[in-house]
């Protein structure tokens, strides 16, 4: 009887959305990981192609239906086809703290975290929207009842560097209408774990 590894590999994301100086936090919870995409990018990173790292957040406001009683609808995440993208993305900002695109790598940047004799690693990526953050449509207060507004996210993904221009979308997270205000600091923290399952089957 002959054995074989069987090896696979799991990836699953969490996104924390807080204001670091209040420690209000506005969203806390898992997102969709976009597998064809995240497969793609894995490929095209460790074949050093020079491409398919995670490089920018996106932020959008198309995830979330509000009828006037206040009854939040949400929809589904994109984690389909190639071509994937936000419902409608309004902002987006550098994360990849090693690309001259990067106007703060100080608070805008992504670091690996493995302890040793464990079968996951983690990707940690942190994105702050300043309080002068240039972004359409902010206004000074946070009392918008705009729900459309573009400075109000209700949805958010990881997307891949690509030096053709066509980025992938990685993951996407859809949730309540957070708005960004001039008086409101927001920090992201999404953390993405990659984890290898392996095991030994007889052939």
């Amino acid at each position: 009887m002959q054995s074989k590894d069987l090896t696979g590999i799991h990836v699953e994301g969490h996104i924390k959305i807080w204001n670091p100086e209040s420690n209000e936090i506005f969203v806390n919870k898992r997102n969709a990981i976009h597998y064809e995409n995240i497969s793609v990018a894995l490929a095209q990173s460790i074949a050093n192609s020079g491409q398919g790292f995670i490089y920018e957040m996106a932020f959008g406001n198309g995830g979330t239906a509000v009828d006037p009683t206040g009854i939040i609808t949400y929809l589904t995440p994109n984690s389909t086809g190639t071509n994937a993208s936000l419902y409608n993305q309004t902002y987006s900002k550098v994360v990849d703290d090693r690309s001259v695109s990067n106007v703060d790598p100080v608070r805008n940047y992504i670091e690996t975290r493995h302890v040793t004799g464990t079968n996951y690693t983690d990707v940690f990526i942190t994105c702050l929207l300043d309080y002068g953050e240039n972004i359409s449509g902010q206004l000074a207060f946070d009392n918008t009842t705009d729900a459309e507004s573009p400075a109000v996210f209700d949805e958010l993904g990881l997307k891949s560097y690509s030096s053709t221009g066509s980025s992938l979308l990685l993951t996407h997270v859809i949730f309540h209408p957070v708005q960004k205000s001039l008086n409101r600091l927001i920090q992201i923290d999404y953390t993405v774990r990659i984890q290898s399952l392996t095991g030994i089957a007889g052939a």
